[in-house]
């Protein structure tokens, strides 16, 4: 049920940005369109308002300080990848 979510998301983002064809975007850019005032990551907040489910955060936000980083999304979407985020 996680790997699903994980994956709609990311599938979501993609379809929304016109590209439903196109290379996953980078965990990245992703913290870029999501990260509204600019300080690098992505707080629990901003998450919700970029139609993320509120749930998924903690298990994203691996050292869990309140902020999802590019490298904590990359690692996230690795271990989806694997079949590991369950």
């Amino acid at each position: 049920m996680h790997r699903f979510l994980i994956a709609a998301g990311v599938a979501g983002l993609v379809a929304a940005s016109g590209a439903a064809h196109a290379q996953m975007p980078a965990p990245a850019d992703i913290i870029k369109a999501w990260d509204a005032n600019g300080d690098g990551a992505v707080s629990k907040d901003e998450w919700v308002a970029a139609g993320r489910p509120a749930e998924r955060f903690a298990l994203v936000d691996a050292n869990h300080d309140g902020k999802v980083t590019a490298a904590e999304l990359e690692a996230a979407m690795a271990k989806m990848r694997q079949g590991g985020a369950r």
